[in-house]
């Protein structure tokens, strides 16, 4: 059935003093439907209109229909006032601790969302501890469209300025929503959900730079999170960017515009070292990993790099001297051109081996194409960052091994000659740093010495 029939056409404007507010809909009716979500969190009574089905218990029609005009109502600030002078959100607390029924969770969690769309009952709800602490812990529900509900309600607290710090510090004391969100991300189908929890991660990293750090550097599993029946339930050892890769990868093609809220926290990720080294450095092309790594890698490496790319064309001062910096960076972008050309060299063998047929030439032909583009993208960046390299950055990276004469040799190798510029102003640098290495990689590019 639709998410929420239209409001009820009420009698109330025929009844003195019985409309909320300005509106035409009725105080009674609206004290009969929160009666009845009462006697759900009653000890000596069950959940009326719900049949049960072993743990799980649904709504009959009539009780979902008549739920559901209250969760279109609530858009009506009139309406949302009136249920937060009757303490609703007590009244839905009781809701998600006592009840077994996703849909009854959801729809409560969808008025609450509704309500704090209005800055001051946003301000009561979020300064509510208790609440707060409950909300959370919806996170760590099963139930999607229960886990949609609350993602909308933490993104309308988290845009609204006089609320968000609140959010942000009991998320931050919270592990469990590392955890939680990780797991949604990592193994949710639903797009729509995955576009929500990754619209909320945004928010949160763009606000706080703190909890950013503290979710690039938390590996191991802090927490239990809490199931739906409330017993604790062990939720995998998660790592914050192969989760955010594995929602990418997952909105990518039913999602444009989602894919860009995922490439945009990868920005926010990249003007932090620890950021930059844990989308490359740490989670992509390991120096233990086979060749073939780029391989099933290439897509999400070539949207990556193209984010770095971009944000290197446009740093402001300090950001760019930052990222310039970060020598475990240019290391990792030749280690992935030394890895293609491994794949080029594989490719080469499987073709004189193996007779194809024209789809399997196709496919060969679209792996070349995606490569390439991820080539291009490396060598465009590698090129730009190695011309701005000062002597110390160099000392630096000969000292941590990312330079040495076997990466230079890679890196030359690939730039030239359309980046001839970029590897004579970088030979140049490096001679200051190691003249015999520069003399070494001179011999091996004749076409560089004759320039110098």
């Amino acid at each position: 059935m639709d998410r929420n029939p239209s409001p009820p056409s009420s009698e109330a404007e025929e009844e003195e003093g019985d409309a909320v507010g300005g509106t035409v809909y009725s105080k009674h009716w609206l004290f009969s439907i929160l009666t009845r979500l009462i006697e759900v969190i009653s000890p000596e009574q069950g959940e009326p209109g719900v049949s049960r089905e072993g743990e799980r218990a649904e709504l009959d029609e009539e009780m979902e229909n008549d739920i559901c005009k209250v969760w279109d109502m609530s858009m009506d600030e009139d309406v949302a006032l009136f249920l937060q002078e009757f303490n609703a959100p007590d009244i839905f607390m009781g809701v998600f601790a006592k009840s077994k029924c996703p849909r009854l969770t959801e729809i409560c969690v969808g008025i609450l969302g509704n309500m704090a769309c209005f800055q001051d009952i946003c301000m009561s709800i979020s300064k509510d501890e208790n609440l707060g602490q409950v909300l959370l812990q919806r996170l760590c529900d099963s139930d999607s469209p229960t886990l949609l509900e609350t993602s909308r309600l933490l993104l309308t607290c988290l845009s609204q300025p006089e609320v968000a710090n609140v959010w942000v510090e009991r998320i931050r004391e919270s592990p469990s929503v590392y955890d939680c969100v990780c797991f949604i991300m990592s193994s949710s189908t639903n797009v729509e959900l995955l576009v929500k929890v990754g619209e909320v991660v945004d928010k949160l990293f763009d606000l706080d730079e703190e909890l950013m750090l503290n979710w690039i550097k938390n590996g191991t599993c802090q927490s239990m999170g809490p199931s739906i029946d409330d017993s604790p339930e062990e939720l995998p050892d998660f790592k914050i960017v192969p989760c955010i890769l594995e929602a990418a990868k997952q909105v990518r093609s039913d999602n444009p515009e989602g894919l860009d809220v995922y490439m945009h926290i990868l920005q926010l990720l990249t003007t932090v070292d620890e950021g930059i080294q844990a989308i490359v450095c740490h989670e992509l092309c390991q120096p233990d990993d086979p060749a073939i790594i780029v391989q099933e890698q290439k897509t999400v490496l070539a949207s990556i790099l193209s984010v770095l790319s971009a944000m290197f064309a446009s740093q402001t001062e300090q950001e760019y001297v930052k990222m310039r910096k970060n020598m475990p960076l240019i290391g990792s972008l030749i280690r992935i051109l030394q890895y293609m050309e491994g794949c080029g060299k594989r490719s080469v063998d499987d073709s004189k081996k193996s007779k194809q047929d024209e789809t399997g030439k196709a496919e060969l032909h679209e792996e070349d194409f995606h490569l390439k583009i991820l080539k291009d993208i490396c060598c465009e960046l590698l090129s730009n960052m190695l011309q701005e390299l000062t002597k110390e950055n160099i000392l630096e990276g000969l000292n941590q091994g990312h330079l040495n004469e076997q990466t230079c040799s890679c890196a030359f190798q690939n730039l030239l000659p359309l980046y001839f510029t970029s590897v004579e102003s970088f030979l140049e640098v490096l001679r200051e740093a190691d003249q015999t290495l520069a003399d070494n990689l001179e011999k091996r590019f004749p076409s560089l010495k004759v320039h110098t």
